[in-house]
């Protein structure tokens, strides 16, 4: 709604930069490029300061409109505003001149740039490719510290419109596959540049080529390309099928993979491998164990395989039994495979055991060790454990990896040590959207929203696009905070990255408003949402109606609940917690005994606690620690100076008294 946009600002007694940013970016958005330029100029008439988010959106309009002079006029701007402006606003003024074919003009800027990230690295290779200047693009490929897919995409794509660079195209491709270094996306097969020169030099019958082209596809989810090519084989090999089955799998279409394999003249070690993994992904246990069984050889690589489909399964012993098989060709995936099984299984001491064995052999671990072995360490608790663990990684090279980096912030996050998960992150070389995600949710459930919205803005600095789970922490860390504008506004900004709202999302809303007190709000706000709600998003409004003590929505909200859940017992717990609140004892009792005749029981509470690297796990009137006795006279010691009774004791069950002291 433009129109009804520029009415609003043009009606604004005061104008603010940010007023006229949001109408540039607003413009910009749906390709009203004459206007945001127009709006500029109202700025510069106006008098208002340009700050770097105006100079970096003026500099995408310009490149979008190809507007050279508008640009330069800009540019000269930035450079009365100051070197630190220049910082900022760098990589959208290398854009601007790449965009306009001012190529020369691009490279000084680059040239001048101090801070080169992958970002700079990228416009400029593109910049020279859209130039047609090969021998330039290469120069700046060959020199880029990190090659991602699109780089490698680029290189492809430019050397497939030079008449005489076909080969040399090819020959990209087939690096890139080599290397490793990246995985082919969508983009890569644009006007089917790799499919199309290997056609041109006869090589699609080539056995090599065609199992790469088939994976190509499968890597982009080109499917039904794929299969074209497969079928297009008077012979396929066993490379070229092993490549589709494996794009099948990974599609989720375990039955076509199925087809293929019947349908194989020879079935390979891979293949086996292959279908096995399959059919534990689609949940067919049996037919993945029936497979395994009728392998006339196997493999360190198929044990490793079947191993992780047991855990998978729930079915540890028979891993732990295949697991002691291999114990003369164990490799780092079989130690990996067993560590991750006890943690899928919910068994994370066992798992941090088996890695104390792992270490004493000449075993090498890598960084999906070190993942899997911090997130048992957040599962259980453990601070000492994991910093123990955390030593070990300062010796390896892994330190800096970023999936390393990660689950190191998790764990120090989740295990209270919120100083030490920042230390961690800022260790990592290049921090990912999970990387920054995991810090911010650290920092939400640490209460600190505002620390967690900087992250959050620094991370768009940096170019990094938020994803779901992202929102999820910021959305958490405004309403820990109380911090309700800024959460809506982060709320209604997801559509922005191209982010859709899941029940997740809108059940932090509800908390957000709720936990201020916004009840009517959180109320209204329910009753318009796309989605219906479920028992998890009741709940927490629940518990804010408890918080302010409103019988009326309360009473409303848990008559919702136990129609989703008649047997939901935080709705029983919740209403007589809010009814003793208020004085309204009948009601407390009435909801007690509906409890009771229902013989419905609440989940004992538990606790922990962490001493000398071990964890101890306690439950209400728990008796089964050795020290019991101790710990229950203390206990009672502490209870007795109590100066403080609450009035509904009385109404309190043993059990439930026992819990409040725990």
């Amino acid at each position: 709604e433009l129109g009804i946009a520029r009415k609003v600002f043009d009606e604004m007694p005061i104008r603010t930069v940010v007023s006229y940013n949001t109408m540039i970016s607003g413009y910009l958005k749906w390709g009203r490029l004459e206007e945001a330029l127009g709006i500029v100029s109202t700025m510069h008439r106006d008098d208002m300061k340009l700050n770097e988010t105006t100079f970096s959106s003026v500099f995408s309009v310009c490149a979008r409109s190809r507007a050279l002079y508008d640009g330069r006029q800009i540019h000269s701007l930035v450079l009365k505003a100051g070197s630190e402006f220049f910082k900022f606003v760098g990589s959208s003024l290398l854009n601007f001149y790449a965009s306009c074919h001012e190529i020369s003009e691009a490279r000084r800027v680059f040239d001048v740039l101090n801070e080169k990230n992958e970002l700079l690295w990228s416009i400029m290779l593109v910049g020279y490719v859209h130039c047609n200047l090969m021998k330039e693009a290469m120069d700046v490929f060959m020199r880029m510290p990190f090659r991602d897919v699109i780089s490698w995409t680029t290189m492809i794509s430019g050397y497939s419109r030079s008449e005489d660079a076909y080969e040399k195209g090819l020959e990209i491709f087939k690096l890139m596959r080599m290397r490793g270094e990246a995985q082919p996306n969508e983009f890569t097969l644009d006007r089917k540049i790799v499919h199309g020169l290997s056609i041109v030099f006869g090589l699609e019958s080539d056995h090599s080529v065609s199992g790469a082209l088939i994976d190509l596809y499968c890597s982009c989810d080109a499917i039904a390309d794929a299969k074209k090519v497969y079928e297009s084989l008077l012979d396929p090999s066993l490379n070229s099928s092993n490549a589709l089955i494996g794009g099948l799998i990974t599609m989720g279409r375990i039955e076509e993979a199925e087809m293929i394999s019947n349908n194989m003249k020879e079935i390979g070690i891979v293949s086996y491998n292959l279908m096995i993994k399959g059919y534990a992904m689609g949940g067919r246990f049996e037919d993945s164990k029936r497979l395994f069984r009728e392998m006339p050889d196997r493999s360190i690589f198929t044990s490793n395989t079947m191993i992780s489909v047991y855990c998978r399964n729930g079915e540890l012993d028979e891993a732990l039994m295949l697991f002691e098989q291999t114990k003369w060709e164990r490799n780092t995936v079989t130690w990996n495979s067993m560590i991750s099984g006890y943690i899928r299984n919910d068994q994370p001491d066992k798992a941090i055991k088996l890695y104390m064995t792992m270490q004493r052999l000449p075993v090498e671990r890598n960084t999906s060790t070190f993942s899997s072995l911090f997130h048992a360490c957040s599962c259980l608790g453990s601070l000492q454990q994991g910093k123990l663990i955390h030593g070990h990684v300062v010796k390896t090279p892994f330190e800096t990896d970023v999936h390393v980096g990660t689950s190191l912030v998790d764990m120090y996050a989740k295990c209270g040590n919120i100083i030490d998960a920042k230390t961690s992150f800022i260790n990592i070389s290049s921090p990912n959207v999970a990387a920054w995600t995991s810090l911010i949710n650290g920092f939400a459930h640490h209460g600190l929203g505002n620390e967690a919205i900087l992250v959050f803005q620094q991370m768009l600095k940096q170019g990094i696009y938020p994803n779901a789970i992202t929102f999820v922490g910021i959305l958490l860390a405004c309403g820990r905070t109380g911090l309700v504008k800024k959460g809506l506004r982060y709320f209604h900004s997801m559509d922005c990255y191209g982010v859709i709202p899941t029940l997740e999302h809108y059940t932090c809303i509800v908390d957000l408003l709720g936990r201020s007190g916004y009840l009517k709000e959180a109320a209204e706000f329910i009753n318009i949402m796309p989605i219906d709600a479920d028992g998890v998003l009741l709940a927490a409004f629940l518990s804010a109606c408890w918080h302010w003590m409103d019988t009326d929505i309360c009473e409303r909200v848990a008559k919702r609940m136990l129609a989703l859940n008649p047997k939901q017992i935080s709705s029983y717990v919740i209403m007589s917690n809010v009814y003793a609140g208020v004085g309204k004892w009948e009601e407390v009792v009435k909801v007690r005994k509906r409890l009771r005749g229902m013989e419905i029981k609440k989940d004992p509470g538990c606790s922990w606690i962490e001493v000398k690297n071990t964890v101890h796990v306690f439950c209400v009137e728990d008796r089964t620690h050795p020290h019991c006795k101790a710990i229950y006279a203390i206990l009672e010691d502490l209870t007795a100076n109590v100066n403080s009774t609450l009035e509904f004791n009385s109404l309190l069950s043993e059990d439930e008294t026992s819990e409040l002291v725990l």
